[in-house]
């Protein structure tokens, strides 16, 4: 007897009543969730999100085929590929560059799609391939076209879906940021990558009446809200609302640079804090990166970027960095006392985001579903409610 200690995870099928009780798994999906495993579209080796611990582990069916199999059933996300494949062993890599999505993201993102029986839908970045083949499933795989930027990435994905269905599909090996020239006009369109800017290739490339779903967000965090459009009648625009929160990689097009503190603050301020209270440092520290606020802060703070260090001894320093010059503050937060803040460079950032919060607070804290988005050729706007009541 080893001594080794078995782990339980759940099985497929109790993933899926989960999901389905939860009512993110929706009966027209259910079938597709029966015959078309996740598992099937997974790498040997790979590196899930371990819930309980808040850590990205490795795991290898060659090593252990129970874990293996325990995180491929599991609601969690799962990196397939670090730095663009420039990554060897078992840690993590500096950057997480493809993945498979929590299912029920998955699932949320495909009822948000609503597809229709022989709709013909065009997927940015293929990944490990099974969202195509779900989409497959549901209305055959002559009527997918999926895109990915990554030839090693296109090539896997390639053969895991030949190996499921017997038969090719059209997975193109090329930049998402354009579509898929020639061979639309789709009736959907879904990206499972993030942008920053929607293409307008994507509703040129969509029938009228059409709907494009999308992770679309700011510089300002790492999350995205999933917003639905629907193309115009004429094809020259969409527009539609936020559905709700949602983090993914974003389209290599459209990645921001790191940022380097050092190059923005390399020694402690020299000028001494201005002391604050109010709400807007309780509720910036209090909230998350995945809340409504996050996102309009997001909007109305420009090419700026949120960064909140870690808690310590009740203190919490909450930093900001322009993107377009090399203004930062910092806020930091301490349990019973007043918010210390500092601010240096042409940009006054902290008093853009106590302004942003105001702006929030006097709307009525609007959540996701009240925030839209609007492309067209000349560009995109945010807007609030309506189109017209633009913020961005």
């Amino acid at each position: 007897m080893s001594g080794k200690t078995a782990t339980a995870y759940p099985t497929r099928e109790e993933v899926g009543y989960a999901l389905s009780a939860a009512g993110v798994l929706k009966t027209e999906w259910l079938d597709a969730y029966a015959h078309v495993p996740r598992e099937a579209f997974l790498p040997e080796s790979m590196w899930p999100f371990d819930m309980a611990t808040g850590r990205t582990v490795h795991v290898s069916r060659a090593d252990d085929v129970d874990a293996w199999r325990g995180y491929a059933y599991a609601d969690v996300p799962i990196v397939t590929q670090w730095d663009d494949g420039d990554h060897e062993g078992r840690e993590p890599g500096r950057m997480s560059t493809s993945s498979a999505s929590m299912p029920s993201v998955v699932f949320r993102m495909l009822d948000a799609l609503t597809v229709d029986d022989y709709c013909r839908v065009l997927e940015i970045g293929t990944g490990t391939g099974w969202n195509a083949a779900l989409l497959a499933h549901k209305v055959g795989e002559e009527n997918v076209v999926s895109v990915e930027v990554d030839a090693a990435v296109a090539v896997r994905a390639r053969e895991a879906l030949v190996h499921f269905f017997g038969a090719p599909m059209e997975i193109i090996h090329g930049d998402g940021y354009a579509g898929a020239p020639g061979h639309g006009p789709f009736d959907r369109v879904i990206a499972t990558c993030a942008v920053r800017e929607l293409p307008f290739a994507w509703v040129a490339q969509t029938r009228p009446g059409g709907i494009v779903v999308a992770p679309w967000g700011t510089d300002f965090t790492n999350a995205d809200g999933l917003v639905k459009l629907r193309v115009g009648p004429d094809g020259d625009s969409a527009s539609g609302h936020f559905t709700g929160p949602v983090e993914f990689m974003k389209l290599r097009a459209q990645r921001a640079a790191p940022i380097d503190h050092e190059a923005y603050a390399p020694r402690p301020p020299d000028s001494a804090p201005s002391l604050e209270s109010g709400p807007a440092p309780a509720d910036l520290a209090a909230g998350d990166r995945f809340s409504a606020l996050t996102f309009a802060l997001g909007l109305r703070v420009p090419d700026c970027t949120y960064i909140a260090a870690r808690k310590q001894h009740g203190a919490q320093p909450h930093w900001f960095y322009s993107r377009n010059d090399r203004s930062w503050a910092c806020a930091l937060t301490q349990d019973g006392q007043d918010t210390r803040v500092w601010q240096h460079g042409p940009r006054h950032l902290w008093d853009e985001v106590r302004a942003a919060h105001g702006w929030w607070l006097a709307r009525g804290r609007p959540e996701w579903p009240r925030f839209g988005l609007t492309v067209s050729s000349a560009g995109q706007r945010v807007w609030l409610d309506e189109p017209g009541n633009w913020l961005l």
